[in-house]
């Protein structure tokens, strides 16, 4: 018995020391774990949303261009009427893009109509040296039909030229306001104008008198030398948007309307009583809301 005891006293013994050798090497094997595993990384602060470069809000206007932004002949013959221009207009029927941007109780301070009546691109950068002593938050621009109507299409202004005024008149802003955004508006699509007045007595009978010869004349000529004459003239207007297009993406602070002013299909009633060419008070309201969806889009 006693050598029995004796024995089990020995197996308890040397099992203890086995479990807390165990013991031992399992406490060390976990902190050796411990010490070899990463520290938690903290999570990286989210970066600011940068500021986007076009500002749908301006807070000044002024406008360059030719006789549609001076809107010649929307209130009476043969006489600009600014009031009613698309641009900087201050009446409320037309709601320009200045009274909408500005509001009423700013328009008349914070807005300018450098426009003139007959002008073409090569007088774009005077008129933006002139827009940029203003220092304006925007630009718009709306100038290239004049290029285009002349007596014949010989006399349009060559391709190569247009561009070259535009990307002068770009040029001269940047240099006295080089924040100033700039929208920059389609040429019209002048044929589509001639199909909608050229069966309107009063439109043929108002032409004849010589507005925009090189697509108006001979409205009813449907002949093979009168549709080359128009097509020729449509492509160049084609080839200027093309050009306002390229010239304004270059400057990240330009934008184009895509086309819309080109696309838009004036009626009998946007169209001037007395010429059938320039925009009416609708007309120029029309495109008023086009240039405000532009600007304002994000």
């Amino acid at each position: 018995m006693r050598g029995r005891k004796r024995f089990s006293t020995a197996v308890a013994a040397v099992t203890a020391a086995l479990l807390g050798t165990a013991a031992l090497a399992g406490c060390s094997a976990g902190d050796a774990a411990d010490a070899t595993r990463p520290a938690a990384q903290p999570r990286p602060k989210p970066k600011p949303k940068p500021k986007p470069v076009w500002n749908t809000a301006p807070g000044s206007v002024a406008a360059v261009g030719d006789s549609i932004t001076r809107a010649f002949d929307a209130c009476t013959v043969l006489a600009d009427c600014p009031e009613v221009s698309w641009a900087t207009g201050t009446d409320a029927a037309v709601n320009s893009l200045a009274l909408r941007l500005l509001g009423p109780e700013r328009v008349a301070g914070r807005s300018w109509n450098l426009a003139r009546t007959g002008a073409r691109m090569a007088e774009l950068p005077a008129q933006m040296a002139r827009a940029a002593a203003r220092r304006p938050e925007l630009v718009t621009v709306m100038m290239g039909a004049n290029d285009v109507c002349r007596d014949r299409p010989e006399l349009m202004t060559p391709v190569a030229d247009f561009r070259a005024s535009f990307t002068t008149a770009l040029a001269r802003l940047r240099t006295g306001a080089p924040k100033a955004q700039v929208y920059v508006s389609s040429v019209p699509d002048l044929k589509r104008l001639w199909a909608t007045g050229r069966v309107n007595p009063m439109g043929r009978q108002v032409w004849r008198l010589g507005i925009c010869g090189s697509m108006l004349k001979d409205a009813e000529d449907l002949g093979p030398a009168a549709e080359r004459r128009r097509a020729q003239v449509s492509e160049r207007v084609v080839a200027y948007n093309r050009v306002l297009q390229e010239v304004c993406a270059k400057d990240t602070r330009c934008r184009y309307d895509g086309g819309a002013v080109f696309g838009f299909a004036f009626d009998d009633g946007q169209l001037s009583p007395w010429d059938w060419f320039h925009p009416s008070r609708d007309g120029q309201a029309r495109l008023a809301e086009l240039a405000y969806r532009q600007v304002t889009r994000e």
